[in-house]
């Protein structure tokens, strides 16, 4: 499996360093959210909300970061045998520089996320 098809969704949009973090996370927080959410209506009476938190966070990261995450693993520990095969890695990735701080922005997205999600759902649960 190479590097390019470990991306799940076209980053080609995205804007460099900080700008395409906070984009990528973004788009993690709203996950995130979205699958705490399930979480809580399907699992309401059988689960925990630190079980529900922790799956959505697992599914959340798969979802929204396993791509980068391939990324810069593969970049870390790979053996590249070339400086050509790097160059043709790194050309199949979007914004190789800021590659740490997007995996960065998109944990921490998927978590504020579902911290979100689970205040408004606490809200909605005590307003009743």
């Amino acid at each position: 499996m190479s590097t390019a098809d470990a991306m799940h969704y076209d980053q080609s949009w995205m804007g460099y360093g900080w700008v395409g973090g906070l984009q990528a996370g973004l788009i993690a927080t709203v996950a995130g959210a979205l699958l705490f959410a399930l979480f809580r209506w399907r699992t309401r009476s059988a689960w925990s909300h630190g079980a529900q938190m922790a799956w959505a966070y697992v599914l959340g990261i798969v979802l929204a970061a396993s791509g980068d995450l391939a990324d810069l693993f593969y970049f870390n520990y790979a053996r590249l045998q070339s400086v050509q095969l790097l160059r043709v890695k790194l050309a199949e990735v979007h914004d190789p520089d800021g590659l740490g701080t997007r995996v960065l922005c998109e944990l921490l997205g998927v978590a504020v996320g579902i911290g979100l999600a689970w205040l408004a759902s606490e809200w909605m649960a005590r307003r009743r």
